[in-house]
């Protein structure tokens, strides 16, 4: 097989001569010329996913604030649907809407796996909320996520009784009575950096009766809520916002009905003799495809290994590769999505890691070095270039550029490679040669401190 070393004139060349350089990060900066070509790239797709190589990364955040902010004013994309749960995610577009509520008890609510406990998103959220209070126009967010940080299927159940409560009082009265006790079994402590896992602990802990009670609580509630949509909206004045309310109310509901299978798959996972599934990323994909009746152009925002056409696989931890979000919606819009993944030439990550003394869930952040490319990697051959930030849109590459980037051993996804042909997983790949962590007010000891 060729590889990079066998004529790395060619891809330096084409890299140097075709590469778009980005000549800022800033979202705020005035001038978008640069990002000029998003518009060839982009072309009439209605949904650009955006990928980034690790969470929790300054550059990866302001990259998709920027290029959401330029294809909104540019191009008619209304909404942001990012890697977080859908049922919080109404917190944040609440706020994004009408300015009621906090800003900070949205980001730490209405934005799962911590992500929101930093300066990016809250200026991110501000920019947004600014168009809005100002006329000039109405950006919207989704979150596309299982709820509770794929830990539990509890923020669907509560986000549809609140509707539920209004709409169908007696149902929601039983639910609140035979469902929402079963819930118990979640740790009062959910602060930590870490929660998810001993929450995931608590569920596999249940007797299996127990487990089959939620189960089939939530198929029911999912049911019943999807099959009374039209009484439910004339209950709530029949009018837009009703119907509305009511389609948010029963997406929430089936959120939680796909967490439980989530979590459900998990405790066969000892004893499986059957392939995995990865039911997370086809519900994102779904639930993309549930914002698309709602609006009409989207920028989709999550790791590459979920935006990435091709199968996931990390091995020896996920051995059996799996269709993405990006898999699914490939086959689903074809031409009308256009997947743009990351890469990166080295720099500092943020961890998190369990202290002895501290209680389950809690970590405590650290910054590290991230360890040297892996040079048979695409990062590597792009880093070799010499090139600085930039957008490189792989559809352009010459073939003999295109044989060498494909014959790589794939990407990194932080210290990890995943495996795959760049050409089949991104149509472009914006490249940040120097990355940094977050600015989080996560303090010391692992806490969102306001």
């Amino acid at each position: 097989m060729q590889s990079y070393s066998d004529s790395p004139d060619t891809v330096t060349a084409w890299l140097r001569g075709r590469a778009h350089r980005l000549r800022t990060l800033d979202p705020d900066d005035d001038d978008d010329t640069d990002l000029e070509p998003l518009l060839d790239i982009v072309g009439d797709a209605r949904v650009v996913a955006i990928g980034e190589s690790m969470h929790r990364v300054h550059e990866f955040f302001a990259l998709r604030h920027r290029v959401f902010r330029f294809l909104h004013r540019r191009a008619g994309f209304t909404a942001l649907v990012t890697e977080s749960g859908l049922p919080e995610g109404r917190l944040v577009d609440e706020w994004i809407r009408t300015g009621r509520g906090s800003l900070r008890d949205a980001l730490r609510d209405g934005i799962s796996y911590g992500f929101g406990a930093c300066q990016e998103m809250l200026d991110q959220l501000t920019w947004m909320r600014e168009r809005t209070a100002t006329g000039r126009s109405a950006p919207r967010w989704y979150g596309m996520d299982l709820p509770d940080s794929s830990a539990s299927a509890l923020p669907g159940v509560l986000a549809a009784l609140e509707v539920l409560d209004d709409a169908d009082p007696h149902y929601a009265a039983h639910v609140r009575t035979t469902l929402l006790p079963l819930f118990g079994y979640l740790p009062d402590d959910r602060t930590g950096l870490a929660q998810a896992a001993p929450t995931i602990r608590a569920y596999l802990a249940l007797p299996a009766p127990d487990r089959a009670r939620i189960t089939v609580g939530i198929a029911d509630l999912a049911a019943r809520i999807s099959a009374r949509r039209r009484e439910q909206i004339a209950a709530l004045d029949g009018d837009a916002a009703a119907e509305r309310r009511v389609d948010v109310a029963i997406r929430a509901a089936e959120s939680a009905r796909a967490a439980d299978a989530f979590l459900q798959a998990m405790t066969a996972g000892s004893t499986r003799t059957w392939p995995a599934a990865n039911i997370r990323d086809a519900w994102m994909a779904d639930t993309v495809q549930w914002v698309l009746q709602r609006e009409p152009r989207i920028v989709v925002a999550a790791a590459n290994g979920h935006v990435q056409r091709t199968p996931f696989s990390a091995p020896p931890f996920v051995p059996d590769p799996m269709t993405t979000m990006g898999g699914h919606l490939a086959d689903r819009l074809g031409d009308d999505l256009v997947v743009i993944g990351t890469a990166f030439g080295g720099g500092r990550q943020w961890l998190h890691r369990p202290d002895p003394g501290d209680p389950p869930g809690h970590s405590r952040p650290f910054i590290a070095p991230i360890g040297s490319l892996d040079r048979a990697s695409l990062d590597a051959a792009i880093e070799r270039s010499g090139i600085d930030d930039a957008v490189v849109d792989l559809r352009t590459a010459p073939v003999a550029a295109e044989v060498v980037l494909d014959a790589t051993t794939g990407w990194h996804n932080g210290d990890v490679i995943q495996p795959g042909r760049a050409s089949d997983a991104f149509d472009a790949v914006a490249f940040i040669r120097t990355v940094t962590p977050w600015r989080t007010w996560i303090d010391d000891r692992g806490l969102d401190r306001p």
